[in-house]
């Protein structure tokens, strides 16, 4: 765990937390594959056109959503890649280009289901922070469906 810089302390966090119907490996493996990616990684009416991912430590990973409103690119680079429980990397958006922030997931089993917390630190204020927790609440949920869907097609 990284100390964190005393102005830091106060920044709003976005923390997302849901039971998926998978293992933690699959789980993982879907936060990796650029691919698959696109199907779920898209918060609302949103879709993803481009994923690009370099899942190593120090790694790039680049991806597209398009919608109503134009297209938001948002580039970051891996800090952490502890398969299959935890992915850390920088989250800064094309739209605001000096706001990075840091996103963590943590994947833990629970039976044959996996908890998945995801956190987004350093968000630059509380109107930021309350539109992420929505835009990741709704990419987590269609992660969820993706999940089934592939469990339901085994």
């Amino acid at each position: 765990q990284a100390l964190k810089d005393s102005n830091d302390v106060s920044r709003p966090i976005v923390r997302v937390t849901r039971l998926l119907a998978a293992q933690p490996k699959a789980v993982f493996a879907a936060w990796t594959d650029a691919e698959g990616l696109t199907e779920w990684f898209c918060p609302l009416t949103m879709r993803t056109v481009v994923a690009e991912l370099e899942v190593r430590v120090g790694g790039h990973l680049r991806i597209v959503m398009r919608g109503d409103d134009g297209d938001t690119e948002i580039r970051g680079v891996y800090r952490e890649v502890r398969p299959p429980t935890r992915l850390v990397f920088t989250w800064t958006p094309s739209r605001t280009p000096g706001e990075e922030s840091v996103v963590t997931v943590e994947l833990r089993a629970v039976g044959a289901q996996t908890e998945l917390t995801l956190t987004h630190e350093l968000q630059p204020d509380e109107d930021s922070r309350i539109r992420r927790q929505r835009g990741w609440e709704s990419i987590i949920g269609k992660l969820s469906d993706a999940l089934a869907r592939r469990h339901a097609e085994m």
